[in-house]
């Protein structure tokens, strides 16, 4: 879910100028998944560009007061969520922790780096949500430390019926500043992309697990 078009717009337009958001209608990527698809999303290239960076930070804030209201902690989901998360943490002056996709293999065998106390109210940072999977995960870990997590900001969302049925499920609330139709609607308006290439855009994103079986048969 999205709040403002208007920020989604100038934060989609961001991710194309820098290329943290690379669209391939007619070249796909292959994600880690096998899935084949049309678009490749590292956010963590925003950390580069201070004009960027800056932008996302501010947008998070409020983002942060309008929806949620102050918590008590800030949460980065590793790696990606990390570096904004500490900044966001940092503007509002609140303590910061990151939780790990899984267990440290040696040592304390910590999931969550730093300090939370039971009874915390704590607002998650990613930045990309696709199925939701690794974004829940983390929220769990923090619950199971008997923290209220308030809910999450991630940069981005692909906005997938799985993710926000997942979402839904666990009862965690999850924003982003911009998501895959208002990336779309960008390209366009910034003929980053053709009338061509919205149609099989707009094609994978009703069915991405089939969507590479799709151009095989062309």
């Amino acid at each position: 879910m999205i709040k403002n078009e208007e920020t989604a717009l100038k934060i989609a337009e961001f991710l194309l100028q820098i290329k943290a958001i690379k669209l391939q209608p007619n070249n796909p990527f292959t994600w880690a998944s096998g899935w084949k698809s049309p678009i490749y999303c590292d956010n963590r290239k925003t950390l580069s560009y201070p004009k960027v960076r800056t932008n996302i930070r501010q947008q998070f804030v409020e983002m942060i007061n309008s929806e949620f209201g102050k918590p008590d902690v800030i949460a980065g989901v590793a790696t990606g969520g990390i570096a904004h998360g500490a900044l966001v943490a940092q503007e509002l002056g609140l303590p910061f922790v990151y939780i790990r996709s899984e267990a440290k293999a040696h040592g304390l065998g910590n999931v969550i780096e730093g300090v939370v106390e039971s009874g915390q109210s704590i607002v998650v940072v990613e930045d990309l949500i696709s199925t939701g999977g690794s974004s829940l995960k983390a929220v769990e870990a923090l619950r199971k430390e008997k923290c209220s997590v308030k809910g999450l900001i991630s940069i981005f969302s692909y906005g997938f019926q799985i993710a926000d049925e997942a979402f839904k499920k666990a009862k965690c609330k999850a924003v982003s500043l911009c998501d895959y139709d208002i990336l779309v609607k960008q390209a366009l308006k910034s003929k980053y992309i053709t009338d061509n290439d919205l149609l099989s855009l707009q094609s994978w994103r009703e069915n991405p697990a089939g969507w590479g079986l799709e151009i095989k048969s062309r």
